[in-house]
Order: C-alpha cells, then structure tokens, then sequence
C-alpha cells in the first residue's frame, strides 16, 4: 500500500487553466473519489497521475517519490479506463497476462497471478474466450483484472462503470468495494455521478472548474456542505436552494423570494441580514409540519413512486420545491398541501460568496 500526495498541481491548455493548484493527501490503503460535473479537472487530476497528461507545475508524490516528471511505466500505476481497452485478437488470459508479459516475468508466475486473478474476479471459465464474446460486465471484470494482476502501488480508475447498464453499475459498484477490502490498495476513482462517490468512497473530492470545493467522507460532506456548489451537486434529489433577502424584524427575521414569506428565528444561521442562499434536503421536507417549523402553502405537480419513498415536485409562491416523503399512496397531482421544513434542517449560504453561514 502506498500514499499519493498532490502538491500545487496545476494544469493549463493555452490559457485556460484545467486544474489549479491542487493539494491533496491520499492515505495509503484509502478508497478517494473525485467528483465532479464534466470540466471540473477531475480527469485531468488522474491522467496526471497516471502520467499520461504533463504537469504544467507542481508535485506528485507516490510514497515518498516526486513522479511529476517521471515517465508513467515507471510510476508503478495501473489505470482502468472508461473504455475497456482489450486486446480484441487476444484471449481474457492473454490480456490479463499481457503487461507482466512486457516486464518479462516468467511464464508460471503469469500464470499464477492470472489464475489468481481470473478467480477473485469470477471469471476463471472466460480465460480461453475472446472479448467480443463477453458480456460488457465480463468485458469490465478484465479490465479491473488487467490492472489487478500487476499488483501496483496505485490504481486509477477513469469512470470505469459509465458504459454499464443501471442494474449492472450498481452490481460492479459493490464488488469494487469488496475489491477494495480485499487488496487493502490505494484507489483513486473518478466519476461524475455523486449517487458512485457517496456509495464507493472512504472520502469524496468535490472538484468544481479546476478547483477543490470540499474533501471529506461521503456523509460528512452531504450533512454539511461548505459552499452552495457543493449543497447542489451532492446528492438525489439535489438539495432545494431558495435565493432571496432576509430581514430582520423584532423577534425574528423575515426570508422573502418571490411573493413567499418565511419566518426564521434569530439564532437561525441565517441570522445576517441580505442577501442569502437557503438550502434544505428532500428529505426533510415533510408534508405533515410541526408547529415550530417553517411552513409554506404548496402545490403538487408531479408525483414520483419509487416504492418504499415517494418524490414530491411542487409549486410554490416562490421557487419549486422537491420532498423525498415516506411511500405516499393518497397524495395526487394537483394537491393542495401544507410543507414545512424544521429550522435547524435549514442551510444558510451567502448569496455572494456561496460559502455556508454558520451562527
């Protein structure tokens, strides 16, 4: 197991800077995903890595060597592709043995380490087929094998599910993470889809136009979101963001966006008068309010069965709201019902900054 540290990596195309002083420590052994909307330097960040894309400045420290400017065979990485990349005149056995074959090991240790390989991966009975008979699943099992037979100090892995299907993601995500447990390795893994970060990840890298936004563990940054970018990428369904002013009156502050109303009390983190972004989850949207809640009058306009949960899209006097609720089998299209939100389920951001206010 080996740790990888990013010091001030940065990356230009002309003018246009794609990754911008990134620093980052990777523990050894540790699963990290960075994620991201497309363009935000996460891809960027890997290939870096991997040595396939040159630093423009900075430092990249695989254990306790600067690789920046070290060819990337002799980094000691193995990356997974989007793409599946196999050999199609090749047989499974001969792509996973391919790369030790290259490095001249002997032919019963290729054997050895494919046989061990093509076991833990469950593929043992594709050995002798080629790739265009496999299955995109057995397809992406090679892959991962690929770089799992050459036992490296790091794995890279560049959205390497996005060509599966919805059923067969969710199945490789969860032998990834058994993967994972298995070889105790460093896995940095890149992906757009935040539902991949938080179900994968020891720790998520939130990455936004080049920048790092936010590093922490899934549900640390899902709970408490730094910036408002953060609030709106992380999570399904996406965080409901109310922009508006907020007011103070004698006991309390008034929230107004639109022709809608909200009272906060001044403890509220909110609590600074102006112009401010408010943020709260789905999921805490309730349709029955408590009486010390902030409520709103709304109205539904699409109904979303998901069977143990129901997804609520509603129209308000201000901005459309969206309640994840309990399996609701009553609720119809065009209702009109009371929500509410509990005050301390309610995020402050600045309006200008984006940053989260805190009381």
């Amino acid at each position: 197991m080996t740790a990888v540290r990013l010091q001030g990596l940065t990356k230009r195309f002309g003018s246009a800077i794609a990754v911008d002083s990134v620093d980052l420590s990777i523990e050894s052994g540790e699963f990290v995903v960075l994620v991201g909307p497309s363009g935000s330097g996460k891809t960027t960040c890997l290939r870096m890595i991997a040595g396939l894309e040159a630093v423009t400045s900075g430092s990249i420290f695989i254990g306790d060597r600067d690789v920046a400017n070290i060819h990337a065979k002799d980094r000691d990485v193995a990356m997974v592709f989007q793409s599946y990349a196999l050999y199609p005149h090749m047989t499974v056995a001969e792509n996973l043995g391919f790369a030790l074959k290259l490095r001249k090991i002997p032919l019963d240790e290729i054997q050895r380490r494919v046989n061990e390989v093509a076991k833990i991966l469950g593929i043992t009975p594709e050995l002798p087929r080629k790739p265009k008979t496999l299955s995109g699943g057995q397809q992406q099992r090679v892959a991962l094998g690929r770089a799992i037979v050459r036992d490296p100090a790091v794995f890279l892995f560049d959205e390497p599910l996005s060509n599966l299907d919805a059923k067969l993601r969710v199945a490789m995500r969860v032998e990834l993470v058994k993967l994972h447990h298995r070889l105790e390795g460093t896995m940095i893994y890149v992906t757009h889809d935040q539902v991949e970060a938080m179900t994968m990840a020891d720790r998520i890298v939130v990455m936004h136009e080049g920048r790092i936004q936010q590093i922490g563990a899934p549900l640390a940054v899902y709970d408490n979101p730094e910036n408002v970018f953060v609030a709106g990428f992380i999570g399904s369904p996406t965080m409901n963001l109310l922009s508006g002013e907020l007011k103070r009156r004698s006991d309390r502050f008034s929230f107004k966006t639109g022709d809608l109303e909200l009272d906060l009390p001044l403890s509220h983190d909110a609590a600074h008068s102006g112009s401010v972004t408010l943020g709260v989850r789905p999921e805490f949207v309730s349709i029955q309010p408590s009486d010390d809640a902030a409520t709103l009058d709304a109205r539904i306009e699409a109904v979303e069965h998901l069977g143990a949960e129901t997804i609520l899209e509603m129209s308000t006097a201000g901005p459309p709201l969206t309640a994840r609720i309990a399996r609701n089998d009553s609720i119809r299209h065009g209702d009109s019902i009371r929500v509410g939100a509990e005050h301390s389920k309610i995020l402050a951001f600045d309006a200008d900054s984006g940053k989260r206010l805190r009381a």
